[in-house]
């Protein structure tokens, strides 16, 4: 697709939105707020509600206002619903693997809408499959489904924490029954999960921007571990088993979350303009000013700009009308596909030392092509500034990374990184210098992206079994 050679970044895999609000019409909430959350994914789109007497399901491929007409929205009527925005993987963009996945088991109809990776997904297929178990779509999310069946005997409390005992990896879900929407969080919270209140209602959503967008108040993250139930009587909370100490995603802060978004307990501008300010304190560049590569390079360019006195300047334009296209490019498109995105100002740009702040670099294609462009337009100098370490390993907690020889910093120095992509200057922000951002030096977050330390140990022959 034409975006994937637009886009030379790590891709989020989903969002997820849930609401238990009677009297309010919980589809059409549950529509802004997937709206919000869209630039968690774009192929596909999904909302299931409940009524009481059973659920409602509608999802299909495209953005949410593709996937949702009047006449779909009319016929889902309930007290509760839970919603599912997607980003696949090559090979499996298809309608089976779109979410909510709803079922009917021993107590009745369930819903569920997952984010993250199950790292033992392979494993458990193969032992539900020798248990008679049958599966209609290849997510790890109905390894989780197929579990809470399994268990569902007891209450589904119970359920869902001998599902969460089996199960290893990130996931936070959203279930939703005839009578109670359900929110959990895996162990080490690996993918972020917050908590809101809406009138007489209870919102839960991926990212607090969420949450703004339909005038619910931010109550507090979904814990690690924590099992949340919202009905009519309102909240109740389970702790289950928790980690040692949490694992947040610092990718999340770096590129993945909307800026106004607030991520256990960060407001994840503020955390951005940081990064942009202790950039400033390790590397001194002289140059003319600061542009950021927008949008997730602008809060970084901002602090860098703010540190070091350098005056910040738009220097690239984007293109905010892009869209999705299934094309398949030509080798000219390729060419031309960055500029489709951003269009350097050459009224502002020729003649100058440009510092170009960035969040990241992982194959450097789009890097490369950015500060060609830069050059053919007069730039005197460019100096390439990223607001994260260099990104040397894959993601298997719910992130599409490319393949470990992929990335170009797992086989090339920083030098040989400034030769490929021509700049002048390449500066990385250090792992030390970002992690001093948070409290408690950062311990309380995963960078297994940058120094190959997993949380949670990959099975040798899981791979990446799905991404939901």
């Amino acid at each position: 697709m034409l975006n994937e050679v637009i886009d030379d970044k790590l891709k989020e895999e989903c969002g997820v939105f849930g609401i238990f609000a009677p009297g309010m019409d919980v589809a059409q909430l549950t529509y802004f707020g997937l709206y919000a959350l869209q630039h968690r994914g774009q192929e596909s789109a999904g909302i299931a509600t409940a009524d009481g007497k059973g659920i409602k399901l509608h999802k299909n491929m495209g953005l949410v206002p593709e996937v949702f007409s009047d006449d779909v929205m009319k016929n889902l009527t309930g007290h509760g619903a839970i919603g599912h925005v997607r980003y696949s993987t090559t090979g499996s963009s298809e309608v089976t693997n779109a979410q909510p996945l709803v079922f009917q088991h021993s107590q009745g109809m369930l819903g569920l809408a997952h984010n993250g990776n199950l790292t033992n997904a392979g494993a458990l297929r193969q032992m539900l499959f020798n248990n008679g178990a049958i599966f209609q779509s290849t997510t790890d999310s109905e390894v989780v489904v197929n579990l809470i069946a399994r268990y569902s005997q007891q209450s589904l409390e119970a359920a869902i924490m001998k599902a969460m005992i089996d199960i290893e990896g990130a996931y936070s879900l959203v279930i939703l029954t005839s009578d109670a929407l359900y929110a959990v969080r895996d162990p080490y919270g690996f993918r972020p999960l917050c908590l809101g209140k809406t009138g007489n209602g209870w919102v839960v959503a991926s990212e607090s921007c969420a949450l703004d967008t339909i005038g619910a108040e931010l109550v507090r993250d979904v814990q690690p571990g924590e099992i949340v139930r919202l009905d009519k009587d309102g909240l109740k909370s389970l702790q289950t088993m928790a980690a040692p100490k949490p694992a947040h995603c610092i990718f999340e802060y770096i590129y993945f979350a909307r800026p106004d978004s607030t991520i256990d307990g960060y407001h994840v501008n503020r955390v951005r303009r940081e990064m942009g300010r202790q950039l400033a304190k390790e590397y001194q560049v002289d140059a003319d000013m600061v542009i950021p590569v927008p949008d997730s390079g602008t809060a970084s360019a901002r602090g860098y700009a703010l540190e070091s006195g350098i005056p910040f300047e738009e220097g690239l334009m984007k293109n905010r009308y892009i869209g999705r296209t299934f094309i398949q490019p030509s080798q000219e498109m390729r060419d031309l596909a960055v500029r489709l995105k951003l269009n350097p100002m050459r009224e502002v740009l020729a003649g100058k030392r440009v510092i170009m702040v960035d969040d990241s670099l992982v194959r450097g294609t789009t890097s490369r092509k950015l500060v060609q462009m830069l050059r053919e337009i007069g730039v005197a100098e460019v100096h390439f500034i990223l607001s994260s370490p260099p990104v040397v390993a894959g993601c298997h907690y719910g992130i599409d990374t490319s393949n470990r020889e992929e990335l170009i910093a797992s086989s090339n120095s920083v030098e040989e990184i400034r030769k490929v992509v021509g700049a002048d200057g390449l500066y990385y922000l250090s792992q030390e210098g970002l992690l001093n951002i948070f409290n408690d030096n950062g311990s309380n977050y995963c960078c297994a992206c940058f120094d190959g330390q997993y949380p949670v140990e990959i099975p040798k022959e899981s791979g990446k079994f799905s991404l939901e």
